[in-house]
Order: C-alpha cells, then structure tokens, then sequence
C-alpha cells in the first residue's frame, strides 16, 4: 500500500480534520517528572509553529494541570487554528481532609482525586470542567478514557451520554482511547464510533491492533489516532534497560529493537523516525500524537516526521524477518 501521510485528514464522517502528527499532552501535567510553566507553554507554541495544532489531553493528566497549562497556552489564539481532543471517565474531586493525592505517575500535582463515572450527568459535568480548565467553549473531540474494566457501564450510560452530545453538537467527534486494541474493535463494531485512540499496539514492534482493530475500523470507517509509537521509549532509545509498556524491556523486545535500529542506520534513518512514520502504512491511520516535555522534543518529532524514508528500508525490514511481509507499509512510490 501506498500511502504519503501528509495533509490533514477527516475523523470518520464528522467533520473533523486533524494534520498527520499532534501532541500528546500527558507531560504538560508533569507525567514522571516536573515541567516548569513556561517550558510546557514552550511546548504548544512549538507544536503550532511546526504545524502540529492537534492536542491531546485528558483531566487524567496531572488531575487537570495539563489542561490548564494547554488553556493557559492557547489563550488568545484563534480556535479555528487547532484540533482539541479531551477524555471523559474520570471525574475530578477535591480532596477530603487529610485525603491525599494519588499521583499514578504524575507528580506536582494539585490537590485533587479521581473518580470513575460514567454516569450522564457525570460525563457532562466531567467535560464541563474540562472547558473551564481549557478555557474554551468547546472541544472537537471527547474520548472515553480507559474503559476496558467499565464495559458494563459504558454500554448503559457512558456512550449513550456521548452519543447525545454529539447529537446535540456539544462535540463533534466521539470515540475511545486506551490500550487495549481487542477492547477498542468490540467498541468500534457494536457502536456509532467516529475516531479511537489507540496507544502502543500499532508500532514497528507491535502488530495486535492490525489483526482485531484495523480491519474493523477499515470496515465501518472509524478513523485511528495512534499513540504510543515508541513503545514507552524502546523504540525511541532501545539500551539496556529501556522501557516497554512502562517497564523494563524484556530482552526479545529489546534485542529486536536493537536490529530494527540496525537496518534503520545503513539507510541513515534515525529509528524514531521509522517508528513514527510506521503506522501510517494503514489508511484508517489519520494522525499520530506524540508527547513532549521540552520544545525541542516537539521541534524533533516534527523533523522526525517529515525525514525521507527510503522505500526499500521497509523492505530490508521485511526481508530481515523484522516486520511481517502482509503488514502494509507506508511506501512513498
């Protein structure tokens, strides 16, 4: 399959757009490490200056610093210019006396709790908040937020909710995003699923989401917006001891890093350029969001992407056993 991914694309039948490479906004609410206010500004006048005005966040991130700080970022430009994407499923509280903050991998965060509901009210008062941190009056994009032990709910009340504030064009674009590919194509064939977000299982190590999730979504025309594409940093650096799905990588995983990286230098292609641009051998695939904690990430992932990458590196990776020959690759003739 030949497929160039540049230019923006629709999300489904909604109206949508969004260009090929976005921000993942997790580290703008201090994911593993604190990022100062004006670097994390940086970071979104970085990302619209290289053309990348597609944000993703979610009140998960920092117990809603990274909204905030992408709000306090945005303010003032004009709303037609960026793509905005948030999540529902998590309701924030305030702390209760003495109560004290679970961080689950964000640290500096404020004085807040997170609470699973997927109730109607919940949901609308969830994104409610979300548009006050953002100081926005809409987003284009709501995504239910790692719903893989709430099935029960979703199906009752969580979508449901979501599907009437699209009906309503409260938003314009609805979806789910996690993990878990399986879990997303059982979403994406029973229900009305414009756009899913799906994060590590679409990668040049990873193939799960393009034996269950693809062929769905190619099949109803849900669009995908991948995460995830360095596999928690493997990809990105794989040394000893890289991460992989948040944990060290196992040494299979890594000994196979190390070989793509290989073929990847005899073609002078950095290995994070190949995986980001990987994904995008698939058609239902719009756009990728990628995280940064530093402007000069953001200005290097845009370079990343837009780096030539030989046709026949694909091959060599094929040939070498390294990617299976039935995946389609992002060939350019």
């Amino acid at each position: 399959m030949r497929y160039p991914p540049y230019g923006p694309r629709e999300l489904g039948r909604s109206g949508v757009t969004v260009p090929p490479l976005g921000l993942g906004c997790a580290p703008l609410g201090n994911l593993y490490r604190a990022v100062g206010e004006e670097r994390a500004q940086d970071v979104v006048r970085t990302a619209l200056a290289v053309g990348a005005g597609h944000f993703d966040t979610a009140p998960h991130y920092g117990l809603g610093l990274s909204e905030e700080r992408l709000g306090r970022a945005l303010r003032g430009r004009d709303r037609a210019t960026y793509t905005l994407s948030t999540k529902v499923g998590r309701r924030l509280r305030p702390l209760a006396p003495g109560e004290e903050t679970a961080g689950e991998g964000f640290v500096d965060t404020p004085a807040r709790a997170r609470v699973r509901d997927f109730s109607r009210a919940g949901i609308r008062a969830t994104l409610e908040a979300s548009l006050e941190r953002l100081g926005v009056d809409a987003v284009d994009i709501v995504y239910l937020h790692d719903v893989e032990d709430h099935l029960h709910e979703v199906y009752e009340t969580g979508f449901p909710a979501l599907a009437e504030l699209r009906a309503q064009r409260v938003v314009r674009a609805i979806g789910f995003g996690m993990n878990h590919s399986g879990v997303l194509a059982r979403l994406v064939a029973d229900l009305d699923v414009d756009v899913v977000l799906c994060a590590g299982r679409w990668t040049l190590l990873e193939r799960t989401a393009f034996d269950d999730l693809l062929p769905v979504c190619a099949r109803r025309g849900t669009s995908v917006v991948v995460g995830g594409v360095y596999n928690s940093g493997l990809l990105a650096d794989p040394s000893p001891g890289a991460p992989y799905n948040y944990a060290p990588a196992p040494g299979a995983l890594l000994d196979r890093a190390r070989q793509l990286a290989a073929v990847c230098a005899r073609f002078d292609v950095p290995l994070k350029a190949a995986a980001l641009r990987f994904p995008f051998g698939h058609r239902s695939v719009a756009s990728a969001v990628v995280g940064a904690a530093a402007p000069e990430e953001m200005a290097e992932n845009a370079a990343l992407f837009t780096r030539h990458i030989p046709d026949e590196l694909w091959h060599t990776l094929v040939a070498r056993g390294l990617l299976d020959p039935d995946l389609p690759l992002p060939l350019t003739e």
